[in-house]
């Protein structure tokens, strides 16, 4: 994220005070590179690329740990937004604590931005209202994508950027800048405005042989359509549900309240209003969190770990080669860039059917390799 202007004495208490965040660095930028660029501005302690735990692919983001809090400082000051690699990297002050980051006080949302508007144009646009923590544009293959976060460290500052920015025209183009707000809270505004406005419905759950004109022949006894689609697949078979769009609410909602749930060549149909993108999102991501408590819940098991595997094994292939040793809960290949690491897990339910497979599959040979397996410790997870 983006970085701060000069700060008092004593500012940056919440902060670690000689570490830096380094963002949007070049996947070819290393630790190397990263403590040549950084070096000149003083002595440093380490430089560090962020990287995936399984695949070790660059995240695009480091640190830069200095020796003095003065030396970052200056390097947060005139080195932000500089190139490295060819591409301008941004930097800020590593926060090990999170929570104001996640509590999103102090934070902005910019849109409606013209695509010339940078990192760097957006910090010095926005700076004069308050210290930043951060500042991004949002950008993908093809430039900016029109709009931006900014993060400052107080609650009134960003509401004076709010203040004296919503509505000012930047390179003749007015832009919106307003409180950030979650993806499940805006889903939560949507949902109640849409429910009392909308037009568009969502039917699944029909037969193959249903097409436009039969999806519209249906939904049209309740009013005006003004388009009708059966979504298909790439060979053009129906993939069971589709979109109707009328001219008004009330025909929407007469549509939804009457053939929800109703019997149509032995399926019953799902009609409901058509949930917008971030709607869909929130809901995956609240199914995620779900999946994800759930699993933090389930009991870990007993592990084993498998030594110099075949490339040629996989998660279904290990768990398949120690299926008839007990219940297992997970069979996993670690992999780097697509190909096996020559290492695997299995967590079985029991010590008694853990022990059994180290007993009778140490030194067997599988595919090309004699394995080499041992026992875990039952209070980690994996």
């Amino acid at each position: 994220m983006g970085s701060g202007e000069p700060n008092p004495a004593g500012k940056k208490k919440k902060y670690l005070k000689a570490a830096l965040y380094v963002g949007d660095l070049d996947a070819d930028v290393t630790e190397d590179m990263l403590y040549k660029k950084f070096r000149p501005a003083g002595p440093l302690r380490f430089t560090r690329i962020c990287r995936d735990p399984v695949t070790r692919s660059p995240l695009g983001y480091g640190y830069v740990n200095f020796r003095f809090p003065a030396d970052a400082e200056w390097a947060l000051n005139t080195m932000n937004f500089d190139l490295i690699n060819g591409k301008p990297f941004r930097l800020m002050w590593s926060q090990p604590d999170d929570r104001l980051r996640k509590s999103g006080v102090g934070n902005i949302f910019i849109k409606n931005l013209d695509k010339s508007i940078d990192n760097r144009g957006l910090f010095y646009l926005f700076s004069a209202f308050g210290n930043i923590l951060s500042c991004k544009v949002v950008c993908d293959d093809n430039g900016s994508k029109g709009y931006a976060y900014v993060h400052f460290d107080s609650l009134a500052a960003a509401n004076r950027a709010i203040w004296h920015m919503n509505g000012v025209r930047l390179n003749n183009r007015q832009v919106y800048v307003g409180r950030f707000k979650f993806p499940e809270e805006r889903a939560a505004e949507v949902r109640t405005r849409d429910r009392a406005t909308f037009t568009n419905v969502f039917v699944k759950n029909f037969g193959d042989d249903m097409d436009d004109e039969k999806l519209k022949e249906l939904f049209s006894e309740y009013g005006q359509t003004e388009s009708v689609k059966v979504v298909r697949d790439a060979s053009g078979k129906s993939k069971g549900f589709g979109f109707v769009r009328y001219e008004t609410h009330e025909a929407a909602q007469k549509a939804v309240l009457d053939l929800h749930g109703k019997s149509m060549d032995g399926k019953v149909l799902y009609v409901g209003r058509a949930q917008k993108k971030i709607e869909r999102l929130a809901e995956l991501r609240r199914r995620f969190e779900r999946l994800r408590l759930k699993e933090k819940s389930r009991p870990p098991g007993v592990p084993i770990y498998v030594k110099n595997l075949d490339e040629s094994i996989d998660d279904e292939k290990l768990k398949e080669e120690f299926s008839s040793f007990g219940s297992i809960s997970r069979a996993k290949v670690l992999t780097e860039v697509g190909q096996g690491k020559g290492f695997g897990v299995v967590c079985f339910s029991s010590f008694e059917e853990a022990t059994k497979a180290v007993d009778e599959m140490n030194g067997r040979l599988v595919g090309s390799k004699p394995l080499h397996v041992t026992l875990g410790q039952a209070r980690r997870r994996w």
